[in-house]
């Protein structure tokens, strides 16, 4: 395989990285400037950067199909492509919520977890950047660490929030809504972990 053709897939997760970003700041853009009537045109926006990133993801698994030679296992790159999708996947899918939840007012710590998916997001994007020099890079594990640690910022965010959800909330309708929203949150820093945890073990198995 030429270097050209070697790079694509790293490249490609990059890609797949930056749409990523590009979805969890729209969704921290939406959140803070939240209207209710504005929703339904902003999941169109947030769906558009979702059907790039599968156009991207498919991109890729058609270079696959053809490759006869890959810089690592075919499995591993299936996995690192399905964990970035994912991530895009539930950042729309957080908006979704909101949106049938009939969100009429966004809640602070929200907001909060949602600056925590945006770092965790871009924290992921610097790991692609590292992740086609994984043999030499004296930054990805530091990227890695990174990830895991904002990863537990957010369990305990996500706890202060239910806590408060349940605690300061009488209306057990929106309180149900709530605990979908914060939970698919969650779900999307939780994504980025995989990714880096998928990242690791390639790297141990190909040390």
């Amino acid at each position: 395989m030429s270097k050209k053709q070697d790079s694509y897939y790293f490249q490609n997760f990059i890609a797949c990285a930056e749409y990523s970003c590009r979805a969890a700041h729209l969704l921290k853009d939406i959140m803070s400037h939240f209207d209710p009537a504005l929703v339904s045109q902003k999941l169109d926006e947030m769906h558009k950067v979702e059907h790039e990133a599968d156009l991207k993801k498919h991109e890729l698994l058609n270079m696959l199909v053809k490759a006869f030679i890959t810089p690592i296992e075919r499995e591993d790159i299936m996995q690192v492509s399905q964990n970035l999708d994912d991530m895009t996947d539930q950042i729309e899918d957080v908006l979704i919520k909101i949106y049938y939840n009939g969100i009429s007012s966004m809640r602070t710590d929200a907001l909060e977890m949602a600056d925590v998916l945006i770092r965790c997001c871009e924290e992921t994007l610097e790991l692609m950047k590292e992740f086609a020099d994984f043999k030499r890079s004296k930054r990805i594990h530091d990227h890695i660490v990174r990830i895991n640690t904002l990863e537990e910022e957010a369990d305990k965010r996500f706890i202060a929030c239910m806590y408060q959800l349940h605690n300061t909330c009488k209306d057990p309708l929106e309180v149900i809504a709530w605990r979908e929203i914060y939970n698919y949150i969650e779900k999307c820093i939780d994504t980025c972990e995989h990714v880096a945890d998928t990242v690791e073990g390639i790297i141990m198995k190909n040390s």
